[in-house]
């Protein structure tokens, strides 16, 4: 990282009992933070405290035009407030969600560049989506209250069982967890050739320097990784996960 006496960001992440960060959405900028070597900290919330925290701050910048704006949630439109968010320290500005902060972050500090869309990319991420979406939740979500603590454990499990309609332990009955894998396997092993698509320039995606991409399956590889280390082994045994994942690994070292 730089050599600063200040960050130039506060970041707020999300609090787990391993104190570094596991959220694959807030993995996805702190690469970015860290590939770009800006130097910033860290602020773990609770689950419980990301709304209320948050709202402070928007409340309290509102003469600012860039503050925190809840983005929409996808159950009934409703207003959310959610991590990642950031303060830029220089001019004060708080903004929150990936997609706004990355572009946020690439027009501020734009060396070394970090591509935040492609036409391979966006194709990328999108059957990613489609395809181990369903596996991803099912040996994550189910697992991921394992790394809470007590007031966050409670406030999981049941704003997520209200949302899913039954127990989280539920999505690991019986032969649920294979059958879910099963069932993406041939779109999650399509999805690995595509990363594969420039191999001949590089481990990345676009070949020889990350994109926006890399850091979208990275993030998400290590929060696998973090929640439980044998759902992360399953990603890798597909080719493109594992090359992706070593690639970005010298940008993972700032963890908390």
């Amino acid at each position: 990282m730089a050599a600063q006496s200040e960050p130039e960001i506060v970041l707020y992440d999300l609090a787990c009992t391993k104190n570094v960060c596991f959220s694959p959405t807030v993995w996805r900028i702190r690469l970015m933070l860290n590939y770009k070597q800006i130097p910033y900290r860290t602020i773990f919330l609770e689950f419980p405290d990301i709304e209320p925290t948050l709202k402070m701050l928007q409340f309290s910048n509102l003469k600012f035009p860039s503050g925190l704006v809840p983005g929409e949630s996808t159950s009934g439109g409703k207003l959310k407030f959610t991590v990642p968010a950031i303060q830029h320290v220089p001019t004060n500005t708080y903004l929150m969600d990936s997609a706004i902060i990355s572009q946020f972050l690439e027009s501020t500090y734009p060396e070394p560049p970090v591509p935040l869309t492609s036409e391979l990319g966006r194709e990328i991420e999108a059957k990613s989506r489609a395809m181990a979406s369903r596996a991803f939740r099912t040996s994550v979500m189910s697992r991921e209250i394992l790394i809470l603590s007590p007031r966050s454990q409670e406030y999981f499990r049941r704003t997520r069982e209200a949302s899913l309609g039954h127990r989280l332990e539920d999505l690991l009955d019986g032969d649920k967890e294979e059958e879910a894998w099963s069932a993406v396997a041939d779109g999650t092993r399509a999805v690995g050739e595509l990363m594969r698509t420039n191999k001949a320039e590089g481990p990345f995606v676009l070949g020889a320097r990350p994109s926006y991409t890399d850091f979208f399956f990275a993030g998400s590889l290590q929060s696998a990784r973090m929640v439980d280390e044998g759902v992360f082994q399953r990603f890798m045994k597909y080719p493109g996960y594992k090359e992706i994942y070593e690639a970005c690994l010298p940008y993972m070292e700032k963890n908390d």
